[in-house]
């Protein structure tokens, strides 16, 4: 991952030596905690059914089988309402995500039946955010992780950690958030939950990811090289913050690692050679990915057919460059690389990531994870 220690000094202090801030639980002025709600940290999905049904599509010849399929994904209405198009950045060929994972859904769920999800302002942070770039002829894709306690500039609020857009004023406050920030429009959002990563997991056999040294965390015990996680163990994994030398930094990293191994997982097995395996697979996925209300059923079809070329090969993940940790008030929070991240947003908002990444190699998510 990229890191420069610029800006504001680093402290002693990581993100995730008081569990509270680190949470990002915190409320906003004007705003009362809901207590007794449990924690429970998501891994973003949706690019998976992008990336999965491309690939479905192609190989299997189940183009009819989009629109039932589609019918099942839910749309989160207004993200875009009432933003004021004047102040956003241009749009271009290429196509944003903002995606993220969210608290609101209680981890003790079961992965049966996905709960119905409402936002109510002040009880809700997302506790993953990964921004999305789709170039132009959709043949190649960019992950950018934003840590959940980048101290950022909110509008109407000032400056707060950026998932505290999300509790303060939903989707469409963090859509403004992230579009001041990079300077690259947002063009859809998504929004998947924990139960389904499981789910999706333990549905392909389980996924392989590569530990640099041997920890535990949730009662399961990971060992250095190559280790093989359910769906269950997958959880504890991509959860465990406490000792991983960065905290919520290396948190980022197993959740880009396992985002990682699951596509690679399903692009290589032989489920999607089997329709009645495909349609399992996407029908898991559908029932657990939420969408703004713009990507109707034509979109979302048309929009997975044409990328039918992209492969989990030519996904790059990175994550934002990072100035350095400190503390704001009682708060601990992660400063973002100024400089940098403004160089990062403008080679992906103009298709020169690929030089970005020549100058930066640092900055490209590695084979292993802490």
């Amino acid at each position: 991952m990229i890191s420069r220690k610029l800006g504001k000094p680093d402290t002693a202090v990581p993100p995730d030596t008081d569990d509270a801030l680190a949470r990002g639980t915190t409320e906003p002025e004007g705003t009362t905690a809901r207590h007794g709600r449990k924690p429970a940290h998501r891994v973003l999905l949706f690019l998976s059914i992008t990336l999965i049904g491309a690939i479905t599509l192609a190989t299997a010849g189940l183009y009819a089988l989009a629109d039932s399929v589609a019918d099942q994904v839910v749309r989160t209405p207004g993200v875009f309402t009432g933003l004021d198009e004047a102040a956003r950045p241009p749009a271009t060929e290429a196509m944003t995500f903002l995606l993220i994972g969210t608290d609101s859904l209680d981890p003790d769920h079961s992965a049966e039946e996905p709960p119905e999800v409402t936002f109510e302002p002040g009880s809700q942070r997302s506790d993953v955010i990964m921004l999305v770039r789709l170039d132009n002829n959709r043949s190649k894709a960019t992950v950018v992780s934003l840590p959940r306690d980048s101290w950022v500039a909110v509008p109407g609020y000032g400056k707060a950690k950026i998932n505290a857009a999300y509790s303060f004023g939903g989707p469409s406050l963090l859509v403004r958030t992230v579009e001041a920030l990079t300077h690259i429009r947002v063009d859809h959002f998504g929004l998947i939950d924990f139960a389904g990563f499981q789910s999706m997991i333990d549905l392909v056999g389980g996924i392989d990811v590569t530990i640099d040294a041997a920890t535990t965390a949730g009662g399961v015990s990971f060992h250095e090289g190559v280790n093989h996680l359910s769906g269950q163990q997958a959880l504890s994994y991509v959860r465990q913050r406490k000792g991983l030398p960065r905290g919520d930094l290396d948190r980022v990293q197993r959740h880009q690692n396992a985002l990682r191994a699951l596509v690679t997982k399903i692009a290589s097995s032989t489920t999607l050679s089997r329709p009645a395996d495909t349609y399992r697979l996407l029908d898991t996925l559908s029932r657990w990915v939420r969408v703004d209300d713009t990507f109707t059923n034509n979109g979302l079809r048309s929009f997975v057919f044409g990328l039918r070329d992209l492969r989990p090969t030519q996904v790059t993940f990175l994550t934002a460059p990072i100035g350095g940790l400190g503390r704001e008030g009682a708060q601990s929070v992660v400063y973002l690389e100024l400089d940098l991240g403004n160089a990062l947003w403008h080679a992906l908002d103009t298709g020169q990531i690929d030089a970005f990444v020549v100058r930066h190699p640092e900055g490209i998510l590695g084979v292993s994870s802490p």
